[in-house]
């Protein structure tokens, strides 16, 4: 119980971790964009220091930060990455399924899929990252829209390796025959962990990439 606790508790300030930088993302399109408009009798603001800025998102702010670029599409790597961690989730549900009946063979073939979906979406983010960089000019000096975008993608990214590789010493560990359908905590935590992951790009997915 206390192994639940913990790591119950963990994926909680995972969660307030996160919470941190879309609260910043949500401050700064539902607030600090705005009010440099002009909006909420903010109109001094907008005439004195920034008559020409325009309030929509995306944007790099008044100063132009960064310079001109092309804000990410929803429609094409980003969605096959959706489609690729609900589908792990799934798999990873699958092997919990095989382990509690003993069923090994299920138990292995699920982790191999969750690992090698997890490691696909690491590799199509990289490639998503080289074509901002390269062909959008969307990099993190791109304003308050390339820092919110590079730092939600990017953490999550990490996030998304941690959990791919913890997979893949539980399914070792699997192969080696250590967990039981009565004692399997290690699966269990890190099971956990992979849904939060999918979870949280599901916000990244909507409030990042669909609604721009």
């Amino acid at each position: 119980m206390s192994f639940r606790w913990g790591m119950g508790w963990f994926i909680f300030s995972e969660v307030m971790f996160f919470a941190a930088f879309f609260g910043a993302l949500f401050y700064a399109r539902i607030f600090s964009v705005p009010w440099l408009g002009g909006a909420s009798n903010n109109v001094m603001t907008n005439e004195l220091l920034w008559p020409a800025f325009e309030a929509i998102w995306p944007t790099n702010g008044p100063g132009a930060v960064g310079g001109d670029y092309t804000s990410m599409g929803a429609w094409g790597i980003p969605a096959i990455n959706t489609l690729i961690l609900l589908s792990s989730g799934v798999t990873v549900t699958w092997a919990h399924w095989g382990l509690k009946k003993a069923d090994r063979t299920q138990l292995i073939l699920g982790l191999m899929a969750t690992v090698a979906l997890g490691f696909l979406f690491i590799g199509l983010q990289a490639y998503e990252y080289i074509h901002a960089y390269s062909e959008l000019n969307l990099t993190l000096e791109s304003g308050m829209y390339g820092t919110t975008f590079f730092m939600l993608t990017g953490f999550h990214g990490l996030h998304v390796t941690l959990g791919a590789t913890m997979l893949t010493v539980i399914l070792l560990r699997a192969m080696k025959g250590h967990f039981t359908e009565e004692n399997h905590f290690a699966f269990e935590a890190v099971a956990w962990y992979w849904h939060f992951v999918d979870v949280v790009w599901l916000g990244l997915f909507i409030f990042v990439y669909w609604l721009v």
